[in-house]
């Protein structure tokens, strides 16, 4: 199997896995592109996931605002996704997210990235859910 078609694999078997889940799930390519999130995932956002697009990471962190329990907004390099991107590692944080009406959610955020070799990362996942109040 080609590297390529294993990086695929990964990602496929990914999708596949965030899918079938009932927690929101979002999966992203290794320059941080938004290239799926789950039914749940619309639900908490509020808008649809297009088939076949792929979101720069400019335009989904745009869409999607963060901000910590102060709501002051996130940078791009404190979302948990991106920390899970550019360090390699798991990354966990609470944070708020705008939905797509406008209003702020608190979530738990939980990253990690995902390798088809010891040393090489294909993109991440990341799965968040809304915490009891």
């Amino acid at each position: 199997m080609t590297d390529a078609a294993q990086r695929n694999l990964v990602l496929i078997l990914a999708r596949d896995f965030a899918s079938r889940l009932a927690t929101p799930v979002f999966l992203v390519d290794p320059e941080d592109n938004l290239i799926y999130f789950n039914e749940a995932a619309e639900r908490l956002l509020g808008m649809p996931f297009v088939e076949g697009s792929v979101v720069t990471a400019a335009r989904w962190s745009n869409q999607v605002v963060a901000a910590d329990d102060e709501d002051r907004p996130l940078s791009d390099e404190e979302r948990p996704l991106r920390v899970a991107l550019d360090q390699r590692s798991p990354s966990h944080r609470s944070m708020k997210i705008r939905a797509a009406e406008g209003t702020f959610r608190r979530i738990e955020v939980t990253a990690f990235p995902l390798f088809a070799h010891a040393d090489e990362c294909v993109g991440a996942m990341s799965i968040f859910w809304e915490p009891p109040e």
